[in-house]
């Protein structure tokens, strides 16, 4: 999906900062604010949750924390899902990931996709 959304808007984006971090530099808009919701969701940290959503409200607007929420929504889903019925991340994406982004992005230093788990 942030292939395909790369892509569609004709930007580059640096896919490492998905792990690592988005910096000033990031030419994603609202990269700090959108990592730092995304962040506190995966914790479930409630106050955390809290403080993001409304950081996010003020930069996007109602419909943009909208958009932020209903998307760590359907990830946070995908993933559920996946570990629910069985998918092994190796087959996940039906053999049609690129290796080179996971590479890039640092997805592979992960325990799961390194079979640790």
């Amino acid at each position: 999906m942030l292939r395909e959304s790369m892509q569609s808007s004709g930007r580059e984006v640096d896919v490492a900062q998905v792990t690592r971090g988005f910096g000033e530099a990031a030419e994603v808009p609202h990269a700090a604010a959108l990592a730092e919701f995304a962040e506190a969701v995966v914790v479930r940290d409630a106050a955390r949750i809290a403080a993001a959503r409304a950081r996010l409200r003020a930069v996007l607007g109602p419909e943009g924390l909208v958009d932020a929420a209903a998307t760590a929504a359907a990830f946070h889903g995908f993933v559920r899902l996946a570990d629910a019925i069985g998918i092994p991340y190796t087959t996940a994406a039906r053999g049609q990931d690129v290796p080179e982004l996971r590479e890039a992005a640092g997805i592979n230093a992960f325990h799961r996709v390194r079979g640790d788990a």
